[in-house]
């Protein structure tokens, strides 16, 4: 029987409901102090593990500490700062002409709404949720590729475009609980619902998950 979307609001606040119990630290995993590291990290993290850009940045950071530094940096060297990131041409690309555009446009400050950060260059919705949600504290559903795959698992949604994802779960869920929502379901999806073996026998989230039966 299709199950109804009150239905699925009741049990997604009980998977969130365990999922606190279970990972009481979860919050952004990657490390940075200001809104313009936090939105470089996150460009970098694309296709990359944050332990990975955990590495890069602190020296990346003292290299570059402002926008405008970003802005200027010869492109070659900015690309050997990072290229253990992966897809590092792209990358400097992209966080050059995010930078270039936030001197031009926004006097060198990181904006902290949607429209405006999706609108810079090399910024998506997952990128700009993620600095709305971890450096300006606004409440935000980030969808990256765990939220994707457990969305899906969980039975949350059909949708497998990120954006529509994002829509669905905020309909879901109350706008309070889209951040923490979005940390619990990405560590979860890291720790235990890893995309080629999933927990299940080890699974806090038993019994409300319909790929281990409800």
């Amino acid at each position: 029987m299709k199950e109804s979307r009150e239905t699925r609001k009741r049990r997604l606040a009980a998977i969130i409901d365990r999922l606190e119990k279970a990972i009481p630290d979860a919050g952004s995993a990657l490390d940075y102090t200001n809104p313009l590291q936090c939105l470089v990290a996150t460009i970098l993290s694309a296709q990359c593990t944050d332990a990975r850009v955990n590495m890069v940045t602190p020296s990346l950071f003292k290299k570059y500490p402002t926008v405008r530094a970003f802005a200027e940096a010869d492109r070659v060297e900015l690309e050997n700062e990072i290229r253990s990131t992966g897809f590092f041409r792209n990358k400097a690309k992209s966080i050059q002409s995010c930078c270039r555009e936030l001197l031009d446009v926004h006097g060198g400050r990181v904006p902290d709404t949607m429209a405006e950060l999706i609108a810079l260059e090399g910024v998506g919705r997952k990128t700009a949720n993620c600095v709305l949600a971890n450096a300006y504290a606004q409440p935000a559903v980030m969808v990256d590729t765990h939220v994707i795959r457990l969305s899906g698992r969980m039975g949350l949604t059909r949708e497998t475009n990120p954006d529509k994802i994002e829509i669905e779960l905020k309909s879901l869920l109350p706008r309070e609980r889209w951040t923490p929502a979005s940390h619990l379901i990405i560590h979860h999806g890291r720790r235990t619902c890893t995309a080629r073996k999933p927990g299940c026998d080890r699974c806090v989230i038993s019994g409300l998950c319909p790929r281990i039966g409800i």
